[in-house]
């Protein structure tokens, strides 16, 4: 083929082929998850745990496991470790602990994967949940995070997002805080990331099998918050 054949001539869509294999409703998931150097040791170990825990998990629920869909973002630095798929199409990435702290640049990259996924789902008719977002650190940020602080204000003021901010071991909760002005940060007990998992399963699952703008409470963090 002549090299200068325009790339808009490939016409195989493979989001197109998956909605319509599974034109299930979805509930997307962004996790944002530190892995800077920090993290090195039990930490990231706990967290590789709790995600093979939540994806066993959702998987597990029939329904959940067609509708979730989840996208995987690290930071330290800032990787997109699993694109937006079913819980069923992918297995769990392995965290490695290394680097910084951005914060601010895993929002932005996080918030740009929702947007992209959302317009796939209205270009298929594909019905949604309101996306959850959750980040996870036990640090502070090494960069600039006005423009996600922005970002994710807009997004809850839109009511576009419900984004859940988790603080580690010596995590700084008041600039946490400023990422999250609708809904207080909540700190992880020890590492019970397993636990939180958990939690976030149960939640995920529940609004999965609602409709789409349907109220459904979520389960108290008690169990892996300290509150």
């Amino acid at each position: 083929m002549n090299s200068s054949t325009p790339v808009e001539q490939v016409d195989i869509n493979f989001d197109d082929i998956t909605f319509a294999e599974n034109p299930e409703q979805r509930c997307p998931v962004v996790l944002l998850l530190d892995t800077s150097g920090s993290m090195a040791g039990s930490p990231i170990a706990e967290l590789n745990q709790g995600l093979q825990r939540f994806w066993e998990e959702v998987s597990s629920d029939s329904m959940a496991a067609k509708r979730v869909e989840v996208a995987v973002v690290t930071f330290g630095p800032v990787l997109v470790k699993q694109y937006f798929s079913t819980i069923i199409d992918c297995t769990p990435p392995i965290c490695i602990a290394n680097g910084v702290t951005p914060i601010g640049e895993a929002v932005i990259k996080g918030c740009g994967l929702l947007q992209e996924r959302k317009k796939l789902y209205k270009q298929n008719g594909i019905a949604y949940f309101k996306p959850f977002m959750i980040l996870i650190t036990d640090g502070a940020p090494t960069d600039d995070i006005s423009e996600a602080i922005e970002a994710l204000t807009l997004g809850e003021k839109q009511n576009a997002i419900t984004f859940f901010c988790i603080g580690v071991s010596d995590a700084d909760m008041k600039v946490l805080s400023s990422l999250s002005p609708y809904r207080e940060p909540l700190k992880l007990k020890g590492l019970q990331f397993s636990e939180f998992f958990l939690w976030l399963s149960a939640s995920v699952t529940s609004v999965s099998q609602s409709q789409p703008g349907e109220i459904v409470p979520l389960q108290s963090p008690r169990g892996w918050a300290e509150v």
